[in-house]
């Protein structure tokens, strides 16, 4: 017996508009004051809407439909259909907004025991590629508490956006408490080996199960190639292909988008959708099955390893070049997240719009791929070339740094505090040129609770050097404090013992640390 998995994605992005510096023009110097016209700026509600609702009515309403229809008629002679939905957050955000029938089929589905739902990163982001994890683990955190709140259930099993997997993901999933991961079988990592089987991950007791690629791009890609040898793809084919296919599980993993979407309803896709349960219900030697449970029908037959410096994913080459393939996407991509700890700081709507410029999609607009890879980026591209791309998302990212930064500057008080830079920005405490003290901080916070027990030499090297005015005066933007950390330096020979110092700079810090709090 062979399970199949089918495993259905949902996502929608928040599109940009086209126009950003008009809006930008006509609410100038609100934005700071007021996050729902940076929403409104930024983004476009009215292409973002009118794209749902027609999604919504080619796809996933009579789509979903199809399937529970299909499903009661099996379950007369004792079978079913089974599959798995992968909702990113952003996607269920607009469905409760602007087609609330999406939300009620899906629970129809999950009713009639037809679905399980995957978990995945909310946003469908890169977090995952942060240098640190925080923004992963929280935005996993949050899909999974809206998945329990609005459908009702708590899955075991997870995908990272796109599929981007690797061991350290791999872990971090482990340590939220996942059993399975659903991933790519790419064949640089499998070798000789079949992604038709359950694999474990490195180091960890967690089941993976891979994604049949070529049987998955068969309907995803080439249902409606008329250049395609197999060309037209019927249910019956279809079947009759994963009757023959030799393994335990094959997992076929798609955009739901490609039942109406992708593929338009004159191309026969929904008739294919009809019909497939039911071809495949003629085959007593495959059933379909949900991937909690397949995972744990039989045994792990390898180990997956795949090591961070070669992550995976279900795009373009299997890797990660469709969104950071070329300088222009790593140099975004780095900006983007050079904005983490300040969006994090002032939190609330700025916080949730540097999310949404967070979806994956916004750096895929941006591959200058060519051939068949290219040609799929431009075909979900909502912009006419690259360099309306680029300044589209260039324009969002420089007006939330602006209003964020402005803020922060406005009322230093309230916010710098609360910064938490990743460790690529974190002061690293010196004795001397080439001997580190493997001490560093990543805050103000921390920077007073180091200065209390780092060796006096070391503070006296890096304020004579003006170390620490200048890391605080570019990464928390206060003037105020990097004055006086500068005015302390400049006494340096004038105090007669060094532990005084210490407790000069310490009190200096400590005093802003206490008007923030009382001014807020």
């Amino acid at each position: 017996m062979t399970d199949i998995v089918f495993m259905f994605e949902m996502h929608q992005p928040y599109r940009l508009r086209d126009n950003i510096l008009f809006h930008l023009i006509k609410n100038a110097f609100k934005f700071s004051s007021n996050s729902k016209l940076l929403y409104t700026a930024l983004f476009d509600e009215e292409l973002n809407r009118s794209i749902f609702e027609r999604v919504a009515t080619n796809c996933y309403i009579p789509a979903t439909k199809i399937l529970i229809d299909v499903n009661k008629e099996l379950r007369k002679y004792g079978k079913s259909f089974k599959f798995s939905l992968s909702i990113s957050g952003v996607f269920i955000e607009q469905a409760l907004k602007w087609n609330k029938t999406v939300i009620d089929v899906i629970s129809d589905a999950i009713s009639e025991g037809i679905v399980e739902l995957i978990n995945q990163t909310y946003y469908h982001s890169l977090a995952s590629l942060f240098l640190e994890y925080d923004e992963f683990i929280e935005q996993i955190t949050m899909h999974r508490n809206l998945i329990r709140d609005v459908f009702g259930v708590e899955p075991i099993t997870v995908e990272n956006t796109e599929f981007i997997y690797n061991n350290n993901i791999a872990y971090l999933f482990s340590k939220l408490g996942y059993k399975v991961i659903l991933t790519e079988g790419v064949d640089r990592i499998l070798d000789w080996r079949s992604p038709n089987y359950v694999y474990r991950a490195w180091g960890l007791d967690v089941r993976v199960l891979l994604r049949n690629y070529r049987l998955s791009d068969d309907i995803g890609f080439r249902f409606s190639d008329i250049k395609w040898d197999q060309y037209p793809l019927t249910a019956e084919k279809y079947a009759q292909w994963l009757s023959q296919t030799h393994g335990d599980v094959i997992l076929i993993a798609i955009d739901y988008e490609t039942f109406g979407e992708h593929h338009s309803i004159k191309t026969g896709i929904h008739e294919f959708l009809r019909w497939l349960p039911i071809e495949l219900s003629k085959y007593p030697n495959i059933t379909t099955e949900f991937p909690s449970i397949a995972a744990f029908k039989y045994p792990a037959r390898d180990v997956y390893d795949v090591p961070p410096w070669n992550t995976i994913s279900w795009a373009d080459e299997r890797d990660l070049s469709a969104w950071l393939g070329n300088e222009v996407q790593r140099t975004v991509f780095g900006f983007y997240t050079f904005l983490e700890p300040y969006v994090k700081a002032v939190g609330g709507e700025y916080l949730s719009v540097w999310r949404m410029l967070g979806c994956s999609d916004h750096l895929y607009y941006l591959s200058m791929k060519g051939g068949a890879a290219g040609e799929v980026h431009t075909y979900f591209s909502p912009y006419k070339n690259i360099f309306t791309a680029l300044r589209v998302y260039i324009e969002a990212l420089i007006t939330l740094a602006s209003t964020i930064s402005n803020k922060i500057i406005e009322n230093p008080y309230k916010y710098v505090y609360s910064i938490v830079l990743p460790s690529l920005y974190a002061f690293n405490f010196y004795l001397a040129p080439g001997k580190p003290l493997n001490l560093k901080a990543r805050s103000l916070l921390e920077l007073i609770a180091l200065l209390e027990r780092v060796p006096i030499e070391s503070i006296v090297y890096h304020l004579r050097r003006g170390d620490l005015s200048n890391w605080i005066r570019t990464f928390f933007m206060v003037d105020e404090i990097a004055q006086q950390l500068e005015e302390l330096a400049l006494n340096i020979k004038n105090i007669n013992h060094y532990e005084k110092l210490r407790e000069m700079l310490i009190s200096i810090l400590q005093r802003f640390r206490d008007s923030s709090v009382s001014k807020t």
